[in-house]
Formats: C-alpha cells, sequence, structure tokens
C-alpha cells in the first residue's frame, strides 16, 4: 500500500515556508510585507540621486576660522579699526588705556578731516621719534594685524582737528584760540584747570589739503604747536589721516561717541563767509555805479549824434 501519495498531510515540498531540508532561501520581506530591521531601501531625492552627507562640524571648522580672519582682516582695512590710547594728552575726553574705534570706511569716498573731530594720523616724521613703543609679541601681532587687538607696534597719534586747510589759527598767552578771527570757547572738552594755550602761537594759515592738531589736555600735549619747526609748519597731510575716532569701545564704562562740539558749528567760522562782510561793500557799490556809467554813456552819445 503506497503511503503519503496524497493523505491529507502537507509534504515536504508543501511546507508553508517553502523549505526542502537544508536549501532554505530566506524572503527579505516579513509577513507583512515591509523590509526587516536594517534593510531600509537608501532615499533618493526627486531626480533619483541620493542626497549628500552633511559634513561634520569638525571638518567644517578651519573654513569657518579662515572665513571669520578674512573678514576681520576686511574690516579692520576698509571699516573700523581699534587703536590704544598710550598717553593723557587727549583727557578727559579720551583716558590712557581706553580703546577707540576709528572709522575708516568714509575715507575712501573722498571725505576729509573737519574741524572738531577726533582723529589719528601716522607720525608725520619727528613727532614721536623719542617715544617708546610696546614690543608685541607674536600673537599680539598677529591679532593686531587682523583686527582683533589694538594697534600697538605703530606710531600713531590722536588729537583734535582744530584748523583744516585755507583756516587761520593763533592765540595769545592766556588766551583763547583765535580761528579765522572767531575765538572758540573749548570748555565743552578741555581738560578741567587747562588752558587754550600756555605760549602764544600764530596766526598761521594752514596750507590746502593739511591740518592742525591739538590735544584736548594742553599743558600734557606734544601737539602742531611744538613741531613748526618741521616740514609743513605743524600741520598735518591729510592723506596721513587713518580716520576719524567715533566711539569709545572699552572699557564698557566709558562706552560714549565722539562727537564734534557745537562750537565748530558757529556762524560765521568758514573762512569764505568771513571775507563775504569785506567784498559786499565792494559789490554794492559796482552794482550802484554801473546804471550810472550807462546812463553817462548814452548822454554823451546822444550829445553827439546832435552835433
Amino acid at each position: 500500500m503506497a503511503v503519503g501519495a496524497r493523505s491529507g498531510q502537507d509534504g515536504p515540498e508543501d511546507r508553508a515556508d517553502g523549505a526542502r531540508g537544508e536549501n532554505v532561501t530566506e524572503d527579505n520581506t516579513s509577513g507583512d510585507g515591509t523590509p526587516p530591521p536594517g534593510d531600509e531601501p537608501e532615499q533618493t531625492d526627486e531626480n533619483g540621486a541620493r542626497p549628500r552627507k552633511q559634513r561634520s562640524f569638525w571638518k567644517e571648522l578651519p573654513l569657518l576660522i579662515g572665513i571669520a580672519l578674512i573678514l576681520a582682516l576686511l574690516i579692520k582695512t576698509f571699516l573700523v579699526q581699534a587703536f590704544s590710547i598710550p598717553s593723557e594728552s587727549m583727557m578727559n575726553t579720551l583716558k590712557k588705556g581706553d580703546r577707540v574705534l576709528v572709522d575708516k570706511l568714509t575715507p575712501w569716498f573722498g571725505s576729509e578731516p573737519e574741524r572738531g573731530e577726533v582723529v589719528v594720523f601716522h607720525d608725520p616724521g619727528g613727532w614721536l621719534e623719542t617715544a617708546e613703543t610696546p614690543k608685541p609679541n607674536a600673537i599680539q601681532k598677529f591679532l593686531s594685524f587682523i583686527g582683533l587687538m589694538p594697534s600697538a607696534e605703530e606710531k600713531d597719534l590722536i588729537k583734535r582737528v582744530i584748523a583744516v586747510g585755507g583756516d587761520t589759527v593763533s592765540c595769545k598767552e592766556g588766551g583763547k584760540v583765535v580761528l579765522n578771527g572767531k575765538e572758540l570757547d573749548e570748555t565743552a572738552y578741555l581738560y578741567p584747570g587747562s588752558v587754550p594755550c600756555q605760549d602764544s602761537f600764530g596766526p598761521i594759515k594752514v596750507p590746502q589739503d593739511r591740518i592742525w592738531v591739538m590735544g584736548d589736555n594742553r599743558q600734557n600735549s606734544l601737539d602742531s604747536r611744538f613741531h613748526q619747526e618741521l616740514p609743513g609748519g605743524g600741520t598735518i597731510a591729510d592723506d596721513q589721516v587713518v580716520g576719524r575716532a567715533v566711539v569709545v569701545a572699552w572699557p564698557i564704562t566709558r562706552w560714549a561717541t565722539l562727537p564734534v562740539p557745537e562750537v565748530f558749528d558757529q556762524p560765521g567760522l568758514d573762512p569764505a563767509s568771513a571775507a563775504a562782510p569785506a567784498a559786499l561793500p565792494a559789490a554794492a557799490g559796482l552794482a550802484g555805479a554801473l546804471p550810472l556809467v550807462l546812463w553817462r554813456r548814452r548822454k554823451r552819445a546822444a550829445r553827439h549824434t546832435a552835433e
């Protein structure tokens, strides 16, 4: 009797798992049709391309540092630069150790120094020949080069612009500074107890494209007054000016802007304005004489015609 031909039991070939001895091939899907864990299909975008893996932070860090350094160098070169105040010549406007930010952008667009501004300028020669400058280390030099640290090694000075090209400035001992015939009331920014000038100077006509500078602490400032024997007569060329100091940035307790004092906005301070009253009578006389001359010429012409 043949057994198992069709006995109602599943034979080896009809097992649910389809196994035949050890010759088993597993299907890559679970019972519900989803792939088993660990075998998910790779994701692709709408074009069928595999997305790029995001770089690790540590691989991008050198690039970020490089970009930051380049931006800092560009800002220092073209926008603003930090400077440290090394002396007491500008007290109390600026104290020794203050950090100021200097605007270097506007000079690139042709802006020239104006009266009353506090400016940083390069030593024109002979102003700081006896002054000792600090010797920074390599790290300080690098940070100063890219603008992350105030300039310390360069021989720069900071003073207030009193007169510009075309102005005439003078001062008598114990008196006030006279600019284009107008006395300046400098009490708003002079160091308390300081006199405008302890020694007389001028009158000095400032050449075009140059400036005359003085410190706010007049008794402790080697400014234009003390360098009249040098080329330029104590004046500074406009192209030697680094820029205008616009704000005291450090320390925080000293934070302040550096606006132009109101005394430099008084009417009649411009030399052109000062010359106008003298020219006005001559112009008025010429305007009044012109009709008279024309009337006389017509009268003579009519007389010659009648003859």
